[in-house]
């Protein structure tokens, strides 16, 4: 455990681990613990874990029967979390396998029939795999769910039930969430009585002294972005986090080919390779740093001025992690993601981690690149003549550092008029002045050594987009027909929570426990902000469209809306009421993207409508 730890550049242990290891690492009683997102919770929990199952189970091994299984909301955090626990380990155990709906069943039935020790899994594919026999948690010692805030959210407490319902009583059953539901709590506390609490109440995010921004931007715009951003800084020091090994290595080269010091890192480099590269970095002799997280890990390098998100990070950990480099031991520093109109409603997940400290941005136009370049340029020259004494040191400052060395500058401008004498720049300034006028060899002279750096067709157009602006989205609300919930209840609430008009709230769908209503893109954020603060119901969040990542609808509305993600089967006629759409998913069947069944009734008299 010590070898995987260091591995992955753990120093200290975060506020939550200190308190939530200790207790796990020995039996006890049901444990509950709070912790924002971004403070390691898959380590405080996934170290113990792996600790205690990395031994072989004793007795007869009994076909699709595991030793501990933990509950996620979402299959991207289903492969997050099977990914850092698989890192925790330092040989092939525990085993693992990793179940969510959208994804093949029968690479799933292969890995289960093959033997894991651990499960990490959405509630509906669980249950499908329960269902199907293919997964026996009849006598598994540890049952975890993860973001259960969310899991609530999402209208999975009654899956949440069914699965504990399965398990001995003798499981251990551990909570981590941002916050501590009630529903999920008494779950819990019915099946396994009382619970100890741990919070961690250090709710400062790591990253204050990081200004945070996002940047709208085409895809095929990125390199310019980055390469007037690198421009726009004095000094620009950064890391740039992009997602794939293949993207480090051309990123890398496009900006060497338009005259940066930048170096890849990445997986793939060997340990001496990655050594160099590290070392050139730290010396700043590299200024610009792409690379993937998996490289990254573990590196710790201070005063960096930027952190640039290439795209967005898949998960809000990522975020944290990424701009916690910038703004560290009391330096200030910026984090700058971009964000593709593709990837615009992935933005709100990370608004939630940042709180208001996340701030639209702007490319730096070209004409203010220019201003500021030739300012900084200005005040070099200047600094360069008072500190020579006369404008020998001019020179070095066009010349470079090299044609210093070599012939003296300084030394010689020391040296007062017989230095001058020596030194050849000053008799060949003589000599250009016989020849024109001081003002033109002047400007001559700048154009010879700054012309590239002050070059307008250095920068290529950049398109203007405005994705907030375009297109519809829709929300999920937590409410139905059995709330006596009606479409006129429901857009004054949505206008209540918005200040919307009625012309630009769209379709409304209502159904027995929840509904869906369309709204403007920009506004669907102050919507679900506006009824959290409020404490309102019901509970409001983004629906998610077929293709996975969430965006602007665009003109065919609903008609994008359906099951499962990239590659998945149609929707199947009997996925539950009769008066739910068909082209919404149901939970049991698939971590399809509207597992919003079962979500609790409230009282009649609600301060939502």
């Amino acid at each position: 455990m010590l070898e995987a730890l260091a591995k992955k550049g753990f120093e200290e242990a975060t506020s939550i681990q200190a308190l939530a290891i200790p207790k796990l690492m020995v039996p006890g009683k049901a444990l509950a613990a709070r912790a924002r997102t971004g403070t390691g919770k898959t380590a405080a929990f996934g170290i113990p874990l792996v600790e205690a199952l990395r031994a072989p189970a004793e007795g007869e091994w009994v076909r699709g029967q595991v030793r501990a299984l933990i509950l996620v909301p979402t299959r991207e955090l289903a492969l997050q979390v099977a990914e850092e626990i698989s890192s925790l380990r330092s040989g092939d155990r525990p085993r693992m396998a990793c179940v969510y709906g959208g994804a093949p069943m029968v690479e799933q039935l292969r890995r289960l029939a093959s033997g894991v020790d651990i499960v990490v899994g959405t509630p509906g594919r669980v249950l499908d795999h329960l269902k199907r026999g293919s997964l026996d948690i009849s006598r598994i010692g540890h049952f975890v769910l993860d973001e259960a805030d969310e899991m609530l959210d999402m209208g999975f407490i009654e899956d949440i039930e069914a699965v504990m319902g399965m398990m001995n009583e003798s499981t251990r059953v551990v909570l981590f969430s941002a916050t501590l539901a009630a529903p999920v709590l008494r779950a819990v506390r019915d099946r396994v009585g009382e619970i100890e609490i741990v919070e961690d109440c250090t709710d400062t995010l790591p990253t204050e002294l990081a200004e945070q921004l996002w940047i709208e931007v085409r895809e095929k715009d990125r390199l310019e972005a980055l390469c007037r951003l690198i421009d726009a800084s004095e000094e620009f020091y950064a890391i740039v986090f992009v997602s794939t090994k293949v993207e480090s290595d051309r990123v890398a080269k496009s900006l060497e080919e338009r005259g940066y010091d930048a170096e890849a890192l990445n997986g793939d480099m060997g340990q001496e390779a990655r050594e160099r590269v590290l070392a050139k970095f730290r010396d700043h002799r590299v200024a610009v740093l792409v690379a993937t997280d998996v490289a990254a890990r573990g590196i710790d390098i201070e005063k960096l001025t930027h952190v640039i998100n290439w795209s967005l990070p898949h998960d809000a950990d990522s975020y944290l992690h990424r701009i916690g480099r910038t703004g560290r031991a009391g330096n200030t520093g910026t984090a700058i993601t971009f964000v593709t109109p593709e990837e615009y409603r992935k933005l709100f997940r990370l608004r939630q981690v940042s709180g208001k400290a996340l701030k639209k941005g702007a490319v730096p136009a070209v004409d203010g690149l220019i201003a500021a370049k030739k300012e900084r340029l200005l005040t070099r020259l200047e600094a360069k003549a008072a500190e020579s004494g006369e404008s020998s040191g001019v020179s070095d400052a066009v010349f470079g550092a090299t044609a210093g060395a070599t012939t003296g500058i300084a030394s010689g401008a020391a040296a007062g008029p017989a230095g001058k004498a020596a030194n050849p720049w000053f008799a060949m300034a003589d000599e250009l002045l016989t020849r024109m006028d001081a003002r033109d060899a002047l400007a001559a002279t700048l154009s010879e050594g700054f012309g590239s750096l002050l070059d307008r067709g250095k920068y290529r157009e950049i398109e203007e987009i405005s994705v907030d602006d375009s297109g519809v989205t829709r929300l999920f609300v937590g409410a139905g027909k059995r709330d006596r919930l009606d479409a006129r209840a429901l857009v004054t609430f949505v206008k209540r929570h918005s200040g919307l008009p009625d012309n630009l709230i769209g379709s409304v769908e209502l159904y027995d426990s929840f509904s869906f209503v369309s709204v403007p893109y920009k506004a669907a954020q102050k919507i679900i902000d506006s009824t959290r603060s409020a404490g309102a119901f019901p509970k409001v969040r983004l629906a998610t469209p077929r293709g996975g990542a969430p965006g602007p609808q665009g003109p065919q509305g609903a008609s994008r809306f359906r099951e499962g993600g990239p590659g998945a089967p149609a929707p199947r006629r009997n996925y539950g009421p009769k008066d739910r759409p068909r082209r919404y998913a149901d939970n049991r069947s698939s971590e399809g993207n509207y597992a919003n069944k079962g979500t609790p009734r409230f009282p009649k008299k609600s301060k939502g409508f």
